[in-house]
């Protein structure tokens, strides 16, 4: 028998879930969950999407800063929209337009990490050497 999840993990998670649904709800390309919790003690949960234009990048960012439950303790590159950070501190976002995603290449930085790809059908585990 598997000892269930701790009240902080699975909240965690379900967060993660929660802002990846919001981002895809304004239309974010390319969504990530990257489990980091085994790797830094910063946070549990990157979430990371794109989208091409700061407009987009800044209704993505409203989208889940005003749907979730809980509110970002910090809030980083809102004026300038080109990666946008909301920091619930178990879950990260990071919102990105995509010509700055293309040149920080988080995802590759933690390609040891779980990762989670999220789309319109579903949401599916992906395997961290293919991203």
């Amino acid at each position: 028998m598997t000892d269930p999840l701790p009240a902080s993990v699975a909240t965690s998670s379900h967060l993660a879930t929660q802002i990846a649904q919001f981002a895809l709800d304004k239309k974010a390309e390319h969504i990530l969950s990257i489990e980091v919790k085994k790797l830094t003690s910063i946070t549990d949960y990157f979430v990371i999407c794109s989208a091409d234009t700061d407009i987009q990048v800044k209704a993505i960012a409203d989208s889940i800063r005003k749907n979730t439950n809980h509110k970002p303790i910090r809030i980083e590159g809102y004026t300038q929209l080109n990666w946008v950070l909301l920091d619930y501190i178990d879950v990260i976002a990071h919102i990105f337009r995509t010509t700055e995603r293309n040149y920080y290449n988080l995802e590759k930085l933690w390609a040891d990490a779980p990762t989670s790809e999220y789309t319109d059908d579903n949401y599916t585990k992906a395997d961290s050497s293919t991203v």
